[in-house]
């Protein structure tokens, strides 16, 4: 959902910890969701179980509303790239499943994505979602101190090489507004950009098409499909930048940061 508005884009620590208890709720609920995603279940019911779960949590869903979006969250299967909007599919066995969530917690927002196969997919889908998240492991493992912004969008383009890198939209900032400035591309010459400092916080958001990576919305406005009809995969985390390096705040539950970027510093080594 590329709306931006202009803000600040660095967080002091105390509002960074408020961001990363959004992120918790978005983790969580990416987890729940994930869980109860598998053939016969509609794309309906996996959307309100989301809302119920960042409502028990004391939050509230940042897309519900949003510049009139309908949905608690994007629910985008095979050649859906983004922004799909949940309705009466119902899953089925080898479909690719987008899930992209998102979290308002006393007035700070999480924003993370997952591509999910649902049963048993094919060879060529399994390639598709890991190349897509280990692009987004790749631009996460650049932010860090003296890197610039678009030395994320060159290792994703380059982690994306042999897909259909979608160029039409990309991350962002992110804080008491879900986009804020500045846009994160996911291609582009590295060494340029603004650098990056503790206390930016950006959302990493990488697409990848089997296919071209030409994209076309549909008529409701939203839903953004592959122009050639191929299959699509989407990853997203909400990162900010510490101290100590990138922290990621939209971990799923029980899952680590440490073995991906351990994997990214080998592969700039």
């Amino acid at each position: 959902m590329r709306r931006f508005e202009r803000t600040t884009p660095t967080k002091t620590p105390a509002q960074v910890d408020r961001m990363r208890r959004a992120g918790r709720v978005v983790g969580h609920t990416l987890s729940v969701v994930s869980a109860a995603a598998r053939p016969g279940v509609t794309l309906e019911e996996l959307d309100a179980l989301a809302e119920r779960t960042i409502r028990e949590a004391g939050a509230v869903p940042s897309f519900l509303g949003y510049h009139g979006y309908p949905a608690t969250l994007c629910l985008s299967p095979n050649e859906r790239v983004v922004h799909g909007i949940p309705d009466a599919y119902r899953l089925v066995d080898g479909d690719l499943l987008s899930i992209d969530c998102g979290a308002i917690l006393d007035g700070w927002h999480g924003d993370a994505a997952v591509t999910i196969p649902i049963g048993r997919v094919d060879a060529a889908g399994a390639a598709l979602i890991a190349a897509c998240e280990r692009a987004m492991w790749a631009g996460i493992g650049q932010i860090r101190q003296g890197s610039r912004l678009m030395d994320i969008s060159a290792a994703i383009e380059r982690a994306a090489r042999g897909w259909g890198n979608v160029r039409d939209y990309g991350g962002h900032g992110i804080g008491t507004s879900m986009h804020e400035e500045p846009h994160v591309p996911n291609h582009g010459p590295a060494g340029r950009g603004m650098p990056l400092l503790p206390g930016h916080v950006l959302a990493i958001e990488p697409m990848l098409n089997e296919g071209g990576a030409e994209t076309r919305v549909l008529d409701d406005g939203w839903t953004v499909v592959t122009a050639d009809g191929g299959r699509s995969a989407h990853f997203e985390h909400t990162v900010a930048l510490t101290e100590d390096g990138p922290e990621v705040l939209t971990l799923l539950d029980g899952a680590s940061q440490e073995p991906w970027l351990a994997g990214v510093g080998a592969e700039r080594r």
